[in-house]
């Protein structure tokens, strides 16, 4: 009998058979079920989640024919947000203090918190730590919404300007991370490779995110 790997929880199974790292590549056409971009997805990520260039890759469904670039884009950037919640976000809640960061800041930039409102007099100047929850809750409200997202099958071109602006915020996180919190950044690659995934992901399909705003240098 061939290897059966769970792509969804059943009840009664251990913790240690729930989540097993496939042996093989996976195949998106191996999969039947509503949400086989995510499953797929999370399938590549067991099997290695340092093959940034082969995650982001756009795969190609049973019929022979690619997926939607912006379904996949989707689902990209919503298991990257996930991702960052540990060890990046938890771990920069412990280093990243009011005192230490009374400002958002990525290098050379300063930015302000649309949390507080749209407009430039209502904006406000948040602590990098709260500048950076407020940016990932309010990503995390965006990508839930059924009025931004009504399909995970098919984006249409008034829900991309959303993942657009969700890139360029992303990028302002992974860039405050890594010019004033490096150890927590690097533990965080080490991990899960969250920002060489977002790297990958941005270069990969250009028109989600102008290259001006990845201002963490390529090694």
């Amino acid at each position: 009998m061939g290897e059966v790997l769970l792509t969804r929880l059943y009840p009664g199974t251990p913790l240690a058979h729930a989540f097993p790292a496939p042996s093989t590549p996976p195949s998106l056409a191996s999969i039947d079920s509503a949400f086989e971009l995510q499953e797929y997805l999370a399938l590549l990520l067991r099997y290695d989640t340092h093959a940034v260039e082969e995650l982001t890759k756009l795969p190609t469904g049973g019929d022979g024919e690619e997926v939607e670039k912006w379904a996949w884009v989707y689902e990209q950037i919503r298991r990257l947000v996930e991702d960052m919640n540990y060890p990046l976000i938890t771990r920069l809640q412990e280093d990243c203090t009011r005192a230490g960061c009374p400002e958002m800041r990525a290098n050379e930039w300063t930015y302000l918190c649309s949390a507080h409102g749209s407009s430039q007099s209502t904006m406000g100047q948040c602590c990098a730590i709260d500048y950076i929850l407020h940016t990932m809750d309010h990503i995390t409200a965006t990508l839930n919404s059924p009025k931004n997202f009504p399909s995970r099958l098919s984006i249409p071109q008034t829900s991309q300007r959303h993942l657009s602006a969700i890139a360029r915020r992303l990028a302002r996180v992974f860039g405050h991370a890594y010019f004033h919190h490096r150890e927590v950044f690097e533990e965080s690659e080490v991990e899960h490779s969250v920002y060489a995934r977002f790297n990958a992901l941005v270069r990969t399909y250009d028109d989600i995110l102008e290259p001006e705003f990845l201002m963490i240098p390529s090694t």
